[in-house]
């Protein structure tokens, strides 16, 4: 009977935010996933400089061969 009271009883509420300060310190220095962050910003600019360039130069485009349709 002991033995199932002790398999019902319940975890004490703040006990899984129990921070081990070996583990903080890897967490910090672990510089692993700041590449992969780092590449997607680059990539997401490059995106970003692609659809703005783009869009100007449609912009232009259209009004070049709308006088070159009109000079026809």
């Amino acid at each position: 009977m002991n033995a199932m009271r002790e398999a019902a009883r319940p975890v004490a509420p703040l006990q899984f935010l129990w921070i081990d300060a070996a583990r903080t310190k890897r967490f910090v220095l672990d510089e692993q996933g700041v590449t992969a962050i780092e590449y997607g910003l680059i990539a997401a600019l490059i995106a970003v400089t692609i659809i703005v360039a783009v869009a100007l130069v449609g912009t232009d485009l259209n009004a070049v061969f709308n006088t070159i349709s009109s000079e026809l």
